[in-house]
Order: C-alpha cells, then sequence, then structure tokens
C-alpha cells in the first residue's frame, strides 16, 4: 500500500498544499475476507473501491446478561482486545513511565493528544522525526485525539461556523484550528486512529445550544472525511449532544450514516457525575453500529469504566492512573489507599496483595510512604506501575467475565469490596 503524504499548515490556520502523490482516503474497515498482511500475517479485508483495508474490528461475544461486548481490533500495528484501556501520554510520553514500562503493564494502545503536540514541539517535528511511533518509541497501535476538547476548554477562545481561534498559551499568537487543519495536524504524527474534530458540549448546556453545537459537529466531521489524506489511519467520529437522548440519538444516527470505521461517546467526564455519565451511554450506545469498535472518551475511574463496559463500550482512555500515582493514590481491590498518611510508614505489605506487578512483587507501602515524604522521583514511577498494571488487570478480568457470560456478576462483586479501603 503507499502512504499518502499529508497537508500541512501553519499556526496561523493556512494550507500548505500537499505535494504531488496525494491520494484521497479509503473506508478503513470492512469484512470481506481477503489476504494476508506479508509481514504480520493479519488478514486484510477488501474496500469498496478495492483497496485493501488495514484494520479490522471483530465483535467476538456478547455478555447475556447485559450490553457487555468482547471484540478484537486488528491494526497494522498490533491486535488489541476489547474492552481495552489506553494510558494517556499527553505530549508524546507517559508521565514517570518508559514505554518499555507501559507495555509490562499489558498496555497494547496508548493516547497522544494532537493540542499539545501542535503547540510544541509542533506535528512538522514529529513527521520529520519519522511519525509519533519513531519519536516516542512506541510500536504498538497510538489513538491522537483531535484536540477539541482541550481547545474548547480553553477560556479565551472564539468559536465560528468553521472551527476555533485561540491563543497560544506561551506566545500569544492567534491559532485556528477547524477539521480541516485538526485532520492536517493528526495526518502529519501519523497515530493509527485519529479522531474527527468536533465541539465539546460543556456541562451544564441548554438543549438549545446543544442541538446548535451538533451541527457544527455533524458538518464538520464530514469535512474531516473530506480532508483525511492517509489510508494507513483510521478515523472516527465522535457523538455528541449533551445530556439530551434526542440529540445524542439524532447525531449518532447522522454520522452512523456517514460511515465512519468506528465511532466515539464524546461530552462526558465534564461534571456530570456518575449517574449522568451512566444515562448518556445508556441511550447513546444502541444507535452505534455494532460491527465497529465504541469508544467512551475521559473515561475514567475504575466504576465508570465498568459501568459503561456493561452498557456496550469497547475503549476507554484517562490520565487518572498516571495522574493520581503522583499525588500518591494508588488503586487496590477494596479501593483507593493514598500511601502519604502515616498509619502506611510502618506497613510492610505490598500495597495490593492481589496484584503481581513490578511494584508489588518488590516493594512494600512503607517503601512508597517514604519515597513520597523524601519526593523521590521513584514513588510516581513506581505507582503508575502500578496503577496502570491495576487498570489493564481489570480490562481483562472484564474481558474473561464476558466470555463466560456473567460480567454482570463479576462487576457487582468487584465493586462490593472496591470500596472497603480508607482513602
Amino acid at each position: 500500500m503507499v502512504e499518502s503524504e499529508s497537508a500541512h499548515f501553519d499556526k496561523k490556520g493556512k494550507t500548505k498544499t500537499p505535494r504531488q502523490g496525494t491520494v484521497a482516503p479509503d473506508r478503513l474497515f470492512c469484512y470481506k475476507e481477503n489476504t494476508a498482511h506479508p509481514a504480520t500475517g493479519i488478514l486484510f479485508h477488501q474496500c469498496p473501491s478495492g483497496s485493501a483495508a488495514m484494520f479490522q474490528y471483530t465483535l467476538i461475544n456478547k455478555d447475556p446478561s447485559c450490553q457487555a461486548r468482547r471484540g478484537r481490533l486488528e491494526t497494522p500495528r498490533g491486535v488489541i482486545e476489547t474492552p481495552t484501556f489506553m494510558p494517556v501520554g499527553t505530549h508524546a510520553a507517559m508521565k514517570a513511565m518508559t514505554p518499555a514500562q507501559v507495555e509490562e503493564t499489558g498496555s497494547r494502545i496508548i493516547l497522544a493528544n494532537t493540542y499539545h503536540l501542535h503547540l510544541k514541539p509542533g506535528e512538522e517535528l514529529v513527521r520529520k522525526a519519522g511519525g509519533l511511533h519513531s519519536f516516542m518509541a512506541w510500536q504498538g497501535p497510538i489513538l491522537t485525539d483531535s484536540g477539541g476538547f482541550q481547545v474548547f476548554s480553553l477560556p479565551k477562545k472564539k468559536i465560528t461556523e468553521d472551527g476555533v481561534f485561540f491563543r497560544h498559551e506561551v506566545t500569544g499568537e492567534e491559532i485556528f484550528i477547524g477539521p480541516k487543519e485538526a485532520m492536517a495536524i493528526q495526518n502529519a504524527l501519523g497515530a493509527d486512529i485519529i479522531m474527527a474534530f468536533d465541539e465539546c458540549i460543556p456541562f451544564p448546556a441548554t438543549a438549545d445550544y446543544a442541538a446548535r453545537s451538533i451541527r457544527k459537529t455533524l458538518r464538520w466531521a464530514e469535512a474531516c472525511l473530506q480532508s483525511h489524506q492517509r489510508r494507513d489511519q483510521a478515523l472516527f467520529a465522535i457523538v455528541q449532544g449533551g445530556i439530551y437522548p434526542d440529540l445524542r440519538r439524532n447525531c449518532a444516527e447522522e454520522l452512523t450514516a456517514m460511515d465512519f470505521p468506528g465511532y466515539a461517546i464524546g461530552g462526558v467526564s465534564v461534571g456530570e457525575g456518575l449517574e449522568l455519565l451512566k444515562q448518556v451511554v445508556e441511550y447513546t450506545a444502541p444507535f452505534l453500529p455494532e460491527n465497529k469498535p465504541r469508544y467512551l472518551m475521559g473515561v475514567g475511574l475504575p466504576e465508570d469504566i465498568l459501568e459503561s463496559v456493561a452498557r456496550g463500550i469497547d475503549m476507554f482512555d484517562c490520565v487518572i492512573p498516571t495522574r493520581y500515582a503522583r499525588s500518591a493514590t494508588l488503586f487496590t481491590r477494596v479501593g483507593r489507599i493514598r500511601l502519604t498518611k502515616r498509619n502506611y510508614r510502618r506497613d510492610f505489605y505490598p500495597v495490593d496483595h492481589s496484584c503481581d506487578c513490578y511494584c508489588c512483587r518488590n516493594f512494600t507501602r512503607a517503601y512508597l510512604h517514604h519515597l513520597y515524604n523524601a519526593n523521590e522521583i521513584l514513588s510516581a514511577i513506581l505507582a503508575a506501575i502500578h496503577n496502570v498494571h491495576f487498570y489493564q488487570t481489570l480490562m481483562k478480568e472484564s474481558r474473561e467475565a464476558i466470555e463466560q457470560g456473567r460480567f454482570r456478576s463479576f462487576k457487582e462483586e468487584f465493586l462490593a469490596g472496591y470500596n472497603r479501603a480508607e482513602s
């Protein structure tokens, strides 16, 4: 397959013309068996246009007790078993973890942030370095968001029908990002899965605002399809609509008609709380295609993830495991513990008796308590290893429970024991 060269643009949003040979994108998820990749053995599938697709999602099993799904997402850089959790490397780096340590936790796909990488070091530098995989020495799949969440979170921005104007956080220079620019950045970064540019609706928002917002999101999604320039990247759409079921359904149905390779539910984890999160997922997921991956963006805590798996979600990402690690909060089977508390000073047990991560095999709570008190960098490293491993173990056990048709009981048993620890 010939890889196209993406368009690039300057900080003011002016698109530079790509070199000759740029080709239009094809649909990347198809389901008719064709041929195998000569190096990886991964099956390619024939696209409507006749070119070989490089991604495939297979729905393996559905739990009879709920809507939980067991699936497999095949990419040119590896197989992702779903449900899956994606650790977040905002600036193309996992905080306090090397790529090798991330891989050892069982992580198979990670997320990087388009907005931050655009600001520094810039997508052109990453492209010249060979793309994100070479730049950060991670050879597995990578997903980049569109930058929409970060841009719309900025205090000073100007939203137009075409995109968003904002100021560079350091230089003050005015920058514009719209669907065309978001695609150009992500095409240059070279992640395996990229996201359409959308308007992230704040919480709370009126129904009128949310309705006007999803019209922009839908127009921008179509513009992203037209601007996307690489066949080796799967472009996912993002369903918005706030907390309004009719708007969520409308947005999901119109995006589904555009035939994206995968779909995300956005506009959650913006302060709505677990109960509203569950409601949004419950009335949005049924309108997403069953034969394509479903991604819940920015979620979250273990209880959020389990409730969302039960409602049919396949993919998750969040900064919580590494962020909490830096503040001495670690996850265990009986809940979260805060290792800076004095009662851990002479606690010579591992962080979690049931955990087999590098941290729990070799160190005690008392040692980590000491590291935090001494302000040693190793505290964040060990805690991040443990927390990400905890999340990946939770996902592995969730997949096994779905395969065995017992996810509902697994979720209930886990949550019943999860709140016993001191926080």
